[in-house]
């Protein structure tokens, strides 16, 4: 049974990545179309950080290991925790560095890579043999 839900997590993880670098790219394609390469640097700077957030989530989490339910929910809070402060020192880092030429761009592009994973469930299979 471990051997599914490890397999079910890692079809998750693998989709949603997916759909994150597809948001990437059509925010990018869109950004090109009004803003020009400004506004593909930016939402690629925004979707980044938002990418690298969610890989250190996945990372810290261990999501693809099984364990015990106390053991999870100290892992949850230690990689939500890690993840809230690595996204501040990424928002800091690209802020202080390289500014994004189009704010908007650049917040838009990270909210929508964040809330993809309300998405995803949508591209999970319907029953369990899939």
């Amino acid at each position: 049974m471990q051997r599914y839900e490890t397999q079910r997590r890692k079809a998750y993880i693998v989709r949603l990545t997916i759909a994150q670098l597809i948001i990437t790219l059509m925010g990018m394609l869109v950004a090109y179309l009004v803003a020009d390469m400004e506004g593909i640097t930016s939402v690629f700077k925004g979707a980044l950080i938002a990418l690298l957030a969610n890989a250190f989530f996945i990372k810290r989490m261990g999501v693809l290991r099984a364990s015990s339910p106390s053991k999870v929910a100290m892992r949850l809070f230690r990689a939500e925790a890690g993840k809230f402060g690595l996204t501040v020192a990424l928002f800091v880092a690209v802020f202080v560095a390289a500014p994004p030429s189009n704010p908007a761009f650049f917040f838009y592009a990270y909210v929508a890579v964040v809330l993809t994973h309300w998405l995803t469930p949508w591209l999970m299979p319907k029953n369990a043999n899939a």
